[in-house]
């Protein structure tokens, strides 16, 4: 539980939750630990009330419904989005429940999944009922990361075919998307400082990889080994240089795609503007999924063309996941990292 913004969090038993009328209580199977989680315990998230505990990358049991909940039951086993919309405003009813108003969020709005149980709201039209086949900690590394990245790669970026696509960051967001646009038939360009990532990313399939930390020039590079720039570039870390480069490697009417979150002192960037104008590109954001658009990507799971679990970095226990979400900025990680073992 986090006590105090930037402090170290603390391992404590607390009650259990009840369903809220429009929600459910899930038995937590498996959560990521992400680095959203870490914007939030060092105070990036105005959202976040005090005391507080983290955790939106989720899959586990139905244990409890409220009196509202009709479509699911004890047993179910589910995911949620780490954005649930209302299902009333206008942009829940025009099907774009990540950017929804009033939207909950495990973790941030809510407590969240760091914990043997978790209270989801608004979870008749949010939650995604999981396949007998997949398993509660690849699931887990869907809510966020890959979920993230699939409609990033696959909706906002029109990734098609015979195009190149860059990738700036090889973390869990930027390691997915490399292998959401090889599944797609796409070149790929990753991006990062570290060299081990660098080397994940290419066994995943990325065609190109450049070590920004010895490449003076990066855009430069990129447009070098794509014969012009790449079609479509995420920025998977979120940061000004990152941004920046990802919007300056792009060919002609080529199209950004902001992923990683830029917060605090960094979420107003300098962007070359006079190049998006003269080339006319394309700049998207990206915030999530929503749980009507899980079907397209779990599919392309149980087909093999995504091997999520391919992802997967270390499984920790929840006290030592702690660990693992203070050092959030260090980078440490491979892969992603999930908390399977809550006793």
């Amino acid at each position: 539980m986090i006590h105090t913004f930037n402090v170290r969090p603390e391992l404590l038993t607390v009650a259990d939750p009840v369903p809220p009328d429009d929600g459910v209580v899930v038995q937590v199977g498996a959560t990521g630990v992400c680095r959203s989680d870490w914007h939030g315990w060092v105070g990036h998230d105005p959202d976040i009330t005090l005391p507080h505990v983290p955790g939106h990358e989720l899959a586990g049991t139905v244990v409890a419904t409220g009196r509202h909940i009709r479509r699911w039951k004890v047993g179910d086993r589910v995911t949620v989005p780490f954005v649930s919309g209302c299902g009333r405003c206008h942009e829940c009813q025009a099907g774009h429940p990540q950017v929804c108003d009033r939207q909950f969020q495990p973790g941030f709005t809510h407590w969240g999944s760091f914990a043997e149980y978790v209270a989801l709201h608004q979870a008749e039209q949010n939650l995604v009922a999981l396949p007998d086949d997949l398993d509660f900690v690849t699931a887990a590394s869907l809510g966020c990361r890959f979920a993230t990245s699939f409609r990033a790669v696959v909706h906002q970026g029109r990734v098609r075919a015979g195009e190149w696509v860059a990738v700036h960051g090889c973390g869990g967001v930027g390691l997915s998307a490399i292998m959401i646009a090889k599944a797609l038939g796409a070149g790929v360009v990753a991006v990062d400082i570290d060299v081990e990532k660098l080397d994940l990313a290419r066994q995943l399939g990325a065609d190109v990889v450049i070590n920004s930390r010895v490449t003076p020039d990066v855009a430069g590079a990129v447009r070098d080994a794509t014969d012009g720039g790449v079609h479509v570039s995420l920025d998977a870390l979120g940061h000004p240089e990152t941004c920046v480069n990802s919007i300056e490697n792009l060919r002609t009417r080529g199209r950004h795609v902001q992923v990683g979150l830029l917060l605090a002192d960094q979420r107003r960037p300098a962007l070359p503007m006079d190049r998006v104008i003269a080339r006319e590109l394309e700049l998207y954001g990206s915030h999530g999924m929503p749980a009507h658009a899980y079907p397209e990507m779990l599919a392309m799971i149980r087909r093999g063309a995504l091997q999520p679990d391919r992802l997967l970095g270390q499984r920790v226990s929840l006290e030592q996941s702690i660990d693992v979400l203070v050092n959030m900025d260090r980078f440490l990680e491979r892969g992603v990292t999930v908390i399977d073992r809550f006793a």
